[in-house]
């Protein structure tokens, strides 16, 4: 008898835990980046980059990234985005601003403008498809500025903090990737615009739940 009332416990501990995980599951954003080159969907990384998705997040509830553009595209490395400078016309000063989401103790924390997210490298690599923050020297300075990973960059392992991976859309890259740039045009320019693509590629990024795209 005793077994039995542990054997059902046991059973409905089980089936409580299976139906909140699948709960979880489904209630899981994801990112979804709109390009005219196609959509691209993106699952993060929480459990080794919180922070960075928590600001990553905010930023898309914001409609931050909206009418940015991919303003860096190196093909064999990365294509970079999210720079609100992207918006205007002046190519020359992409690349050069951005903010994290929410204050996570770094800044002026009555200057958004002033707020980035701290360093939380992992040992998550850098591999094709990998969405990851950029930054400059300083490894606390990650702010709005995203790359995804064009092929296999293992030189950025734990230098760079990973926080999210292309799940579908993986032939998206490649076509921003192979957007014709002052550089590809002229190998010998080196103005820095090198890299930003003759024709802006803009996006749009929206969170979106997991029973939203139907995902198992």
């Amino acid at each position: 008898m005793i077994l039995n009332e542990i054997f059902v416990k046991l059973f409905f501990l089980t089936m409580i835990f299976v139906v909140f995980s699948c709960a979880t599951i489904k209630d899981e954003k994801y990112a979804i980046i709109e390009t005219g080159k196609g959509k691209m969907i993106v699952k993060f990384f929480p459990d080794i980059a919180p922070k960075h998705v928590e600001s990553f997040k905010a930023l898309i509830e914001q409609d931050y990234f909206n009418g940015t553009t991919f303003h860096r595209v190196i093909p064999g490395f990365v294509i970079q985005g999210g720079d609100p400078n992207s918006k205007d016309d002046d190519r020359f000063n992409d690349g050069m601003g951005g903010h994290a989401g929410k204050y996570f103790g770094i800044g002026d924390e009555n200057n958004p403008e002033t707020w980035t997210v701290p360093a939380e490298f992992n040992e998550k690599p850098h591999k094709r498809g990998i969405l990851s923050m950029a930054r400059s020297q300083n490894p606390d300075s990650g702010g709005s500025q995203f790359f995804v990973c064009v092929d296999n960059v293992p030189q950025l392992d734990n230098n760079y903090t990973v926080f999210g991976e292309v799940i579908s859309g993986l032939e998206v890259i490649d076509k921003i990737v192979n957007s014709s740039t002052p550089g590809t045009q002229n190998p010998s320019y080196r103005g820095p615009d090198r890299d930003n693509p003759l024709e802006a590629v803009k996006m749009d990024i929206s969170l979106v739940s997991a029973s939203e795209l139907d995902l198992e």
